[in-house]
């Protein structure tokens, strides 16, 4: 069955934006106030233990826990995008949804810092640290300052680009880390100098971008520094572990995806074609790899389960971003989209559900990790269908920019 994109966009908006959009994420346990009020919290197995089980449960029970529901910024700037997007056929333009975006974005930049960053909105125990809330990081804060450029680009006002270009230079300047044989950007905390692919290549595309505009050298080595860093980790398959640490290796749908786009960043912005090789590998790699017979698409690149909607969005995005390299985009992003529809929404409400495991579907609702990342997949494919798209990507004639 085909499914209407207008039609499922517009009920789907309508509950974003009754939810204000904000909500619940997979990992913010640590938000819940009774946790807060206990002394479990102070043990770092205890914060992982929590976090994951509520993670992995099939029923939300964030309600009874007191976990409230808030704004990511992140999130919102995927919002942004959209609404941008939709601008160009005629919704939300009426209603401000894009001015609100940056407003919102405004309202949740970290605070008692130099420059304009963004952190998320709960606390975060990884394996090794405990992430305050807030505390600005370079995902965040590359997506957000994108957004905001997107939105400078379409007559939003200088303040979009000011703010972008402090978060750019933030990612420069507190950020970048260079130890010769290794560079990259630390995540999630400032000093750690892990090798995560994709945070390099989205803060070097972020960095080409503000080089585009300023005209000024020093993001441009320094973006090109850490991007050739991880783009020598790329596989012979053409895929990217997630990073260089031992307890990193797997190769996942949607950061592959953010590698490409952060990589195609890279050569749009700085006028080469340095990485267009890889990124035609990556992107083989991506779509021989995710892709399943009924429309559905895996997280893992060697099983099928966890059926992940995040997932579904990245590769609805991921083809209608590479037009040049897909001979038809739409064909191979509207089945996912008519799988989603068929097994990942909610018609009553007007949401799309977390993930669909071996024995159980969780239909949990996370606005950024889901909902937002949805939305803007179906912007995307809602305007490639009306004729107003992604511009196909031609290759710029500059060669190679001198080497490292």
């Amino acid at each position: 069955m085909d499914y209407n994109v207008e039609t499922a966009l517009l009920k789907f908006l309508d509950y974003c934006r009754k939810e204000d959009f904000a909500g619940y994420e997979p990992y913010d346990a640590l938000n819940s106030k009774i946790f807060e009020s206990l002394p479990i919290l102070d043990f770092k197995l205890l914060r992982l233990v929590m976090t994951q089980f509520l993670k992995r449960a099939p029923v939300n029970m964030r309600g009874m826990l007191l976990i409230p529901k808030t704004p990511n910024p992140k999130g919102l700037g995927l919002f942004l995008q959209s609404f941008l997007r939709l601008a160009k056929v005629g919704i939300g333009v009426n209603e401000g949804y894009a001015e609100q975006m940056i407003n919102k974005l405004v309202e949740l930049r970290s605070t008692n810092r130099d420059y304009w960053c963004w952190g998320y909105n709960f606390p975060w125990q990884t394996r090794g640290v405990l992430v305050p809330r807030w505390t600005p990081n370079l995902v965040c804060t590359a997506f957000s300052a994108n957004a905001l450029l997107d939105a400078y680009d379409q007559g939003h006002g200088q303040r979009c680009f000011d703010m972008a270009k402090s978060a750019a230079d933030y990612i420069r300047d507190v950020l970048f880390w260079d130890e010769g044989d290794r560079a990259g950007f630390s995540y999630p905390l400032p000093g750690l100098r892990g090798t995560t692919h994709n945070a390099n290549f989205l803060a070097s595309g972020l960095l080409c971008r503000i080089y585009k505009y300023t005209g000024d050298d020093k993001y441009l080595k320094t973006a090109l520094t850490g991007a050739r860093f991880s783009a020598s980790k790329q596989l012979e398959d053409g895929s990217w572990w997630y990073g260089e640490h031992p307890t990193q290796r797997w190769v996942d749908n949607f950061h592959t995806g953010f590698n490409l786009s952060g990589l195609r960043a890279i050569d749009q912005y700085a006028g080469i074609t340095e990485f267009e090789d890889r990124i035609r590998r990556g992107y083989k790699y991506f779509k021989e790899n995710f892709y399943l017979p009924d429309g559905s698409v895996k997280y893992f690149h060697d099983r099928k389960y966890p059926l992940d909607t995040h997932c579904v969005a990245q590769s609805i995005i991921t083809p209608l971003e590479f037009k040049d390299l897909e001979p038809n985009p739409l064909g191979l992003a509207r089945p996912v989209f008519n799988w989603a529809m068929k097994n990942m929404w909610d018609e009553k409400d007007g949401y799309f559900y977390y993930r669909i495991l071996r024995t159980v579907t969780i239909k949990t609702s996370y606005m950024r990790w889901t909902q937002a990342w949805m939305f803007l997949a179906l912007s995307m494919l809602l305007c490639e269908e009306k004729g107003v798209g992604e511009p196909v990507y031609s290759e710029p004639a500059a060669a190679t920019v001198g080497a490292r």
